[in-house]
């Protein structure tokens, strides 16, 4: 069984200031009564359950009102989170995603660090179309798997290859290289006998089978560089995601080793999934999918706007991480642009909406971002979610003009 962490934020870091993201998502949306503020703008008085978050007033705009218009919502909220995709936009499927903003991010500047990206959720691996245990989609729609585990997580971040590893990596490396050589080669002869349709197909394929070569080539261009191995006294490493009891412990180390991965510059783009959509706990093992099925109840609604805080007292307590942390004369939570958030919205009655998602956004005040607010949007007629994603992957010193269905940058948070 995990306990509480005694784990320390660090004074200060040791690492050129740059731009960093992180993408936080809580499935089953929230009790958005207690959470949507009366107000509008900078004088707003914080709702019930953004009161969790009293401490950093200063440094979250709250987000009101929007949603991707393209989107069905419910419980594949997760999948399209990041990437606004219509999953049944394409004629005689079931299921086609897009690229997520992560991934735009990682492309642009993911050789720069050890991992382009890092995926993270209670549920290893990419889970099922639909109920997605990833937030990470790549240029073709294909889910990026997570990982779930604490320890495996700090291993592969920080604990260096030994020299037996290392020579298994070079063997892998020249073996993918062999048989990505030969799959080339033979897509090349077999196009010249295909239909477009077929064509497409073997475009999006190759297309995959090029980025597997550049993650193949990353890997081995790191592997002589040694890793950081920052201080691990207080990380419970042990904590499991799926234990009741464990919830609240699991959910603050997979913080700090976001915290640790920023702060070594391991990597600088970071997808964290808490909880699969249609499942998830609260900080005693409540069951929040059964609780986001309220239909209106006033006792199940109080349960779930106790989740809602528990959630937002984890969030807080990272965010306290970054703000105590000095670098480059700001601070981490300066540089780092933390996005939170859900895919659905359980409405007044438990309805699964895609409209007017709960969201926030906080840090990247080096980088232009305004807090300290309230930015509320009509439900029906606003600015697609797009405008958000599109701010922080231009933030991240992304030179993009589009991304999926935005319109421009987020009027206000910039």
């Amino acid at each position: 069984m995990g306990a509480p962490s005694t784990y320390k934020p660090l004074g200060k870091s040791g690492t050129k200031p740059t731009p960093r993201a992180i993408f936080c998502y809580v499935p089953n949306g929230v009790n958005i009564l207690e959470w949507m503020p009366a107000a509008k703008g900078a004088g707003y008085e914080l709702s019930p359950t953004l009161a969790a978050l009293a401490d950093h007033r200063a440094n979250f705009s709250v987000l009101t009102g929007l949603g991707h218009p393209a989107a069905t919502g419910g419980h594949s909220g997760a999948d399209t989170w990041l990437t606004g995709a219509n999953l049944r936009g394409v004629p005689g499927k079931d299921y086609t995603n897009t690229i997520s903003a992560d991934q735009v991010i990682a492309e642009k500047i993911g050789a720069q660090t050890r991992f382009p990206s890092l995926e993270i959720s209670d549920g290893s691996g990419t889970g099922a179309a639909g109920h997605s245990h990833t937030l990470a989609f790549d240029r073709n729609g294909t889910p990026l798997p997570a990982e779930n585990s604490p320890q495996r997580l700090f291993e592969r971040l920080f604990v260096p290859d030994d020299a037996n590893s290392r020579e298994a990596t070079l063997r892998r490396f020249a073996e993918k290289r062999s048989i990505l050589d030969d799959v080339l080669g033979e897509a090349k002869a077999l196009e010249r006998k295909l239909g477009k349709t077929d064509q497409g197909k073997l475009g999006e394929y190759l297309a995959s089978v090029r980025e597997t070569e550049l993650r193949v080539q990353r890997q081995v261009a790191w592997i002589d560089v040694p890793k950081s191995k920052p201080e691990s006294a207080g990380l419970q490493l042990t904590s499991k995601p799926g234990d009741g009891h464990d919830r609240p412990m699991w959910v603050d180390v997979m913080l700090e080793l976001s915290y640790l991965a920023f702060i070594t510059d391991t990597t600088r783009v970071i997808t964290f999934e808490w909880s699969r959509e249609a499942g998830g706990f609260g900080g005693g093992g409540e069951n929040h999918h059964e609780l986001s099925h309220h239909g209106g109840d006033a006792g199940m609604l109080k349960k779930l706007g106790e989740i809602d805080r528990f959630h937002l007292s984890r969030l807080g307590r990272f965010l306290s991480f970054l703000q105590s942390t000095e670098e480059g004369g700001r601070t981490m939570l300066d540089h780092t642009m933390v996005v939170y958030g859900s895919g659905m919205n359980s409405g007044e009655k438990g309805d699964h909406s895609p409209k007017n998602l709960p969201l926030l956004v906080a840090g990247g005040g080096a980088w232009g971002l305004k807090h300290g607010q309230h930015l509320a949007h009509d439900a029906d007629k606003h600015p697609p979610l797009s405008n958000v994603l599109l701010t922080v992957v231009q933030k991240m010193g992304v030179a993009a003009e589009k991304f999926q269905d935005a319109t421009g940058t987020l009027t206000g948070l910039v």
